[in-house]
């Protein structure tokens, strides 16, 4: 798991995508935390991300490295509003704070990927599986 952190983190911006109706639909996303084991990622209650990903819990990241390496992570979106989660959670970003607050009145929806898979892979034909 801290092979798909580490990787997640120096890309620093990594795509999510989530079903709608009949269509994909992929967003830039930046949260990754490690806790208690698990990958943990976050948005915001209020956008249709959290709302499709409600509906339809498989969804799918990609993002690639500075070694020029990609990652695809899919897996079923498990929210979890646990307030020890929240709380480090913004301990590891407390920039989110100006975005989720009771001032905006906007919520983050924390969750981890259940049954998840990362595969990292290259073009020089390097292949990894992990199981999360």
């Amino acid at each position: 798991m801290s092979k798909v952190h580490d990787f997640l983190k120096d890309a620093g911006v990594f795509y999510y995508a989530t079903v709608d109706g009949d269509s994909a639909r992929v967003r830039p996303f930046g949260l990754c935390v490690e806790y208690e084991g698990k990958l943990y990622f976050g948005m915001g209650k209020h956008k249709l991300s959290y709302k499709q990903s409600i509906e339809n819990p498989n969804v799918e990241i990609c993002a690639c490295n500075s070694e020029k390496q990609w990652i695809r992570i899919r897996g079923k979106a498990v929210f979890d509003d646990r307030a020890e989660l929240s709380d480090y959670v913004f301990e590891q970003s407390p920039n989110l704070r100006r975005l989720y607050n009771d001032e905006t009145g906007n919520v983050l929806g924390i969750f981890y990927l259940e049954d998840a898979v990362a595969e990292i892979a290259d073009m020089k034909g390097y292949f990894e599986s992990i199981k999360l």
